[in-house]
C-alpha cells in the first residue's frame, strides 16, 4: 500500500484521472452489462437473468479490458519514474485508447450476445462502462494539452574511432657527447690488381742451372 500511496502522490491531476478513468472501466466489467430470458417449459414462464461482460466474452470485451489494464500499467509506470518513449505522447495514448474502447462498447449495442431466439437486454453496467470509456478520453486530451511533447528516441551511431598514431620520439644526441667522441680515420683498402704481376726472376731453359758448391 506504501507503494501505491507513493505513485499516487507522484501523478498529475491529469494522470490520475485518467487511472481513475482506467480503473472504473476495468470495474464496470465485473457489473451486469447485458440481461438474457429463457423460457421455463414447465411453468411456460419467462426467465431472465443478468450477466456480466466476462459472462460472454467476445473481441470487444477482451479489448476493453486491455485497454483498462494498459492504461493503468502506463500510469503506474511514469508514477515511478520509467523512462520510455510512447508513439506521440502519453495523452495522445490515452486518448486514442480511451476512443477505441467507446467505439468498441457503443458496437456492442448492434453486435449482442446470442439469446437463443429471445431479445437480449443491456443492462446499467453497459452504460457505466461506456461513460468511463469517455471520461478516459478526456483524461487523455487533457493530457496532452498539458504535457510537452516528448524529444523522438534516437539511437546513437556508432562511430569508428581512428586508429592510435604511434608517438616516435628521436632522442637527439647531446652536444657534450658529439665534442667528446674522438674522429675515427677510415683506410681506404688497398685496390687489387686486375690481373696478376709478372714474376720478377723466370727460368729459362737456355740459362744453365746454377752451380753447387762441392766441397
Amino acid at each position: 500500500m506504501t507503494r501505491l500511496a507513493r505513485a499516487w502522490g507522484a501523478l498529475t491531476p491529469e494522470q490520475r484521472l485518467a487511472a481513475v478513468a482506467a480503473l472504473a472501466l476495468l470495474v464496470t466489467m465485473f457489473f451486469p452489462w447485458y440481461e438474457l430470458q429463457s423460457l421455463d417449459r414447465r411453468t411456460g414462464a419467462i426467465n431472465s437473468r443478468s450477466i456480466s461482460a466476462f459472462g460472454d466474452v467476445s473481441f470487444v470485451e477482451a479489448a476493453v479490458f486491455l485497454v483498462a489494464a494498459g492504461v493503468i500499467a502506463l500510469m503506474f509506470a511514469r508514477a515511478e519514474r520509467r523512462d520510455f518513449h510512447m508513439p506521440g505522447s502519453d495523452g495522445g495514448v490515452v486518448m486514442v485508447a480511451g476512443g477505441w474502447a467507446a467505439l468498441l462498447i457503443f458496437y456492442r449495442v448492434f453486435s449482442r450476445p446470442s439469446g437463443h431466439g429471445y431479445p437480449v437486454g443491456i443492462q446499467w453496467g453497459f452504460f457505466l462502462a461506456f461513460v468511463a470509456a469517455g471520461a478516459l478520453t478526456y483524461a487523455g486530451w487533457r493530457m496532452r494539452a498539458t504535457s510537452v511533447p516528448e524529444p523522438p528516441l534516437v539511437r546513437p551511431r556508432s562511430r569508428r574511432r581512428p586508429p592510435v598514431e604511434e608517438d616516435v620520439t628521436v632522442i637527439a644526441p647531446s652536444p657534450q657527447r658529439v665534442e667528446r667522441a674522438a674522429p675515427v680515420a677510415v683506410r681506404a683498402a688497398p685496390k687489387r690488381p686486375r690481373f696478376p704481376p709478372a714474376p720478377s726472376d723466370q727460368l729459362s731453359f737456355e740459362d744453365p742451372p746454377p752451380e753447387r758448391d762441392q766441397h
